[in-house]
């Protein structure tokens, strides 16, 4: 082996490192099947960054978008007709469901969770869940403020890739 062809490799093998360092899966990564469990990934350009998918017929999750953007993260809004796609790709339980998700993080979050429970779970980082969720559409949760200002009572919830679901306090 040559000086100039053992510098080659090392050349090369030095810009596949750094092209690993940079690349950040997305919600699945290669070589993963749909739906696969994963370990939530958070790198401090991703920590400010939310992505909501909403149905295009729905107006409240604006709403929470809106009160996300005043807490300083950075949202950007898709409108997907295929909601229940989008929830099988973020492993959100059925019983969890409501009317959209955001992904942060490596993180879900659905429905009208509140930043506090947002914060928390980005500072936190736990490894154990994959996201958090207020299910259905509770009147008074963030994004669903009533002009009576009437509430119901509802509980933010942690859920894993394996389907285990608890309760998450912030």
């Amino acid at each position: 082996m040559t000086r100039r062809h053992l510098l080659g490799l090392v050349a090369a093998g030095s810009g596949m490192a750094l092209a690993a360092c940079n690349s950040s899966p997305g919600p699945v990564a290669t070589g993963e099947k749909k739906g696969a469990a994963r370990e939530p990934r958070v790198d401090a350009t991703s920590v400010r960054r939310m992505l909501v998918y909403r149905d295009p017929e729905c107006g409240c999750c604006e709403a929470w978008a809106d009160i996300a953007r005043a807490e300083g993260y950075a949202v950007t809004v898709e409108n997907r007709a295929d909601m229940a796609a989008v929830k099988t790709r973020y492993g959100v339980p059925d019983q969890l469901a409501s009317c959209h998700t955001a992904v942060i993080g490596g993180y879900a979050i659905e429905g009208h969770v509140p930043m506090r429970h947002v914060a928390r779970l980005l500072h936190d980082k736990p490894r154990n869940i994959r996201g958090i969720a207020v299910p259905g559409m509770p009147r008074g949760s963030p994004g669903m403020e009533m002009p009576d200002g009437s509430a119901d009572a509802f509980e933010v919830m942690a859920f894993s890739s394996d389907g285990k679901v608890s309760e998450f306090r912030a």
